[in-house]
Formats: structure tokens, C-alpha cells, sequence
């Protein structure tokens, strides 16, 4: 938190890209004490169309612009990875708290960073793994907290996507699967998001060691992972991400000494508790806004009414576990 809460949360967006449209951008608009009032990006025609759609009354074709605004409290970083610690240090050295996406930065490295600048001026720092305060995982944690399965002993985890299309012409690959912008490739851009709920749930990963291969060859950056890893309260996991499989898949499964949880990372899909030979399915649908419960609790820590889960060092641990995983030690 700020030293002095803020009365209000006045936003702006470094980036308004895809991300903001659905899953973000609205609900600054619809969190009581919070409103977007200016919007940035490089394209400033593309800004402006959103700034006209949303009903936000200033746009921005610079960042440091946005930043600078005297009548904007707190920044929303949604460029790609490999800007967020720029546009980060910018709005911790404006004294402004920051929202960064995920994944925090390209690496541990810059993770590091943004949490040091944030500290030394007592700046805060989130980012968006918003599965933290989604109300299904939120479930999983009841779950996890009533002993429904007994004591968690080891966690499985499945991710299998089909060869998609748009990875197909090597000239015009999304930044996703070009490490220099995203850090890593699909396992990087998703898989972090099954990682960090994973430490929300069961606590830090402090050990991590994978293989990593590009088998298809279509872009620079990896398609396959395999992975295992351990947990500081000492569960075991094991992870499988392709992304050249036959099917979708989408399961982790944390096994416990009373039975296990089965969920997938992503949709809404039910939870399924398996106990003494029973089997329940539980469904808990997301919100309209993916993100609204997690800025909800940023938009409390800044006005002095509660915390927020997903913090500057919550984010670097994911970032330090993949880094393990692709080799990578800064």
C-alpha cells in the first residue's frame, strides 16, 4: 500500500491491446473507487479508438506521457514482456503504483529489478495472475484448507494444445513465440499462469529442473517442456506442456493421502473432488471480466481496505521457476 491510501484509483493503460478489450480494461470502469481515465499506445489512431469505445477521456501515443499525467494514480503495464521492466521502473520512479502483466518481465533479472525500485521508494508492484482471486481457485484453496483430500503429496500437470494455424508463416509470428519480446515461447506466456496458481495453492516451488525441445521447428522458441519440481512444504510435481499434440488438454491433478483434485488451469470447467471411492463435480463460473476480482483487491490494498494476493515477489517466483526449467540463470 501507498504511505497515504488513495481516496480513488485513477488508471491508466500503457498498452491497450487485445488483453485490455475484455478480460481487463472494463473493469477499472466497474470496481467502486476505481476509474480508467487515460489510455496509451504507440499507434495513437488505435489509441484514440479505444479511448472513444471505452469511454475513457484521454489517450496517449507515449508512455512516459501517460505516466507524467498529474490526474492518473496508478499504472496498468499490458505491452509484451520485454517492456514491462521500462515501463515499470518509468511509473515506480513517477511514485505511481504499477499493475504489470504477466509474465512479470522477460526473466528473474528484471523481476528483480522492478522489486528493487519498487521497495527502495516504497512504490507497490502487482501483477496479473489474476487466478489467484478468480472465485473457482479461490474453491480449490477451501478445499485444500479443509484437509478435503488430506495432506497434498504430489501434483500432475497436463497441458496439450494443437499446431495452431498462425504459427505457420515465419515471417509474421505473434511475439509470443519469439523469445527476444516474450521470454520464452507458449509454455512461457501460459504456462506461467498454471505455475504461479500452483504456488498460490501449495506455496513456492524451490526446486526446479526440465528438458525443453522445439520439435516442430516453426518458431524460435520451445514447443515441448517437461519438468519436475518441488515444493517447499516438500509435495513433488511433474509437468508436460506440447504444443503440437492431437488434442486439447488441460489437467492437474494434486494427489493427496485422502484423495485428489482434478481442475484445469483454464475455461471454467468443474472441479472435481475424488474422495473414499466418490466422486464430485463442482462448477463455479468466472467473471464476465477474468481480471475484475484481482484489480478488485488491488484497487482495496490502495485505498487502505484490504491486500492483494498477486504481488512483485509472488510474480518473480514464477519467473525464477521458468528460468530454471529453459536454463536460464542471469
Amino acid at each position: 500500500m501507498p504511505a497515504r491510501p488513495l481516496a480513488q484509483v485513477r488508471w491508466g493503460i500503457v498498452g491497450c491491446g487485445a488483453v485490455t478489450e475484455v478480460k481487463s480494461g472494463p473493469a477499472f470502469q466497474k470496481i467502486p473507487g476505481s476509474s480508467l481515465v487515460a489510455v496509451m499506445r504507440r499507434d495513437g489512431e488505435k489509441a484514440r479508438d479505444y479511448a472513444m469505445r471505452h469511454g475513457v477521456p484521454r489517450w496517449y501515443d507515449d508512455a512516459a506521457a501517460l505516466i507524467a499525467d498529474p490526474k492518473v494514480d496508478a499504472i496498468y503495464v499490458a505491452t509484451p514482456p520485454s517492456s514491462h521492466r521500462e515501463y515499470a521502473l518509468m511509473a515506480i520512479a513517477a511514485g505511481k503504483p504499477v499493475y504489470v502483466e504477466k509474465p512479470m518481465a522477460i526473466d528473474h533479472a528484471e523481476c528483480q529489478a522492478i522489486i528493487d525500485a519498487g521497495e527502495a521508494a516504497g512504490v507497490p508492484v502487482f501483477v496479473a495472475y489474476y487466478r489467484r482471486m478468480l472465485p473457482r481457485f479461490r474453491r480449490i484453496a477451501a478445499l485444500l484448507a479443509e484437509h478435503a483430500i488430506g495432506t497434498p503429496r504430489l501434483v500432475n500437470v497436463l497441458l496439450h494444445h494443437p499446431f495452431e494455424a498462425r504459427y505457420r508463416d515465419p515471417a509474421n509470428l505473434p511475439w509470443t513465440v519469439r523469445p527476444e519480446i516474450s521470454g520464452g515461447g507458449i509454455f512461457v506466456d501460459i504456462g506461467c499462469h498454471t505455475l504461479d496458481i500452483l504456488d498460490f495453492l501449495l506455496g513456492p516451488i524451490v526446486d526446479a529442473r526440465g528438458m525443453v525441445s522445439n520439435q516442430l521447428g516453426a518458431y524460435p522458441a520451445e514447443d515441448t517442456v517437461a519438468m519436475a519440481f518441488r515444493f517447499d512444504s516438500g509435495v513433488l510435481g511433474t509437468g508436460l506442456w506440447n504444443f503440437a499434440a492431437d488434442r486439447r488438454e488441460d489437467r492437474v491433478e494434486i494427489v493427496g493421502d485422502r484423495g485428489r483434485l482434478v481442475f484445469a488451469t483454464f475455461g471454467d470447467g468443474p472441479i472435481r473432488v475424488e474422495t473414499d471411492g466418490r466422486v464430485d463435480d463442482i462448477v463455479v463460473a468466472n467473471p464476465e471480466h477474468i481480471q475484475q476480482p484481482l484489480i478488485a483487491s488491488i484497487v482495496a490494498e490502495l485505498t487502505g481496505q484490504g491486500t492483494c494476493p498477486s504481488t512483485a515477489r509472488t510474480g518473480a517466483r514464477t519467473s525464477w521457476v521458468m528460468d530454471q526449467v529453459l536454463g536460464r540463470f542471469a
